[in-house]
């Protein structure tokens, strides 16, 4: 028989591995959303996120009229993936795609921008000259 405690430890450490990479992603989005985020992944807002994830999904079907889209959808399918497993395996397949395709986004906003903004030899090799008067 598995030791359970061994199990459960590695399941414990791929639990805080994906809400670590779920708070990056948060951590890049502007102030309001990224608190709205945090809000709705809490516990305590379950009775709030099911049936909004569940009202996005259906808002999408309505893509064809000017407030609602299809990027209802994908919100929608984020939202429930809290709270249901079959959804939260897919949210996490998904990211583990985007991480090894865009690994900059998974980095906190001072990191990403020692790792995008360019080297100074490459910017003054990037920089016109400049000669005397501008016209």
């Amino acid at each position: 028989m598995p030791n359970m405690d061994t199990r459960n430890g590695s399941d414990d450490a791929a639990t805080r591995h994906r809400e670590h990479r779920v708070e990056e992603l948060i951590a890049r989005l502007p102030y309001r959303l990224g608190t709205t985020a945090r809000w709705l992944r809490r516990p305590s807002s379950r009775w709030f996120r099911i049936p909004a994830g569940a009202l996005l999904i259906g808002g999408s079907f309505f893509s064809i009229l000017p407030v609602f889209g299809i990027w209802m959808l994908p919100l929608g399918l984020i939202l429930l993936a809290q709270d249901v497993a079959p959804l939260r395996r897919a949210r996490d397949r998904i990211l583990d795609w985007v991480e090894r395709r865009r690994p900059q986004w998974f980095t906190t906003n001072e990191r990403a921008s020692l790792l995008l903004s360019p080297s100074p030899s490459s910017r003054s090799a990037c920089t016109p000259p400049t000669t005397g008067r501008h016209r």
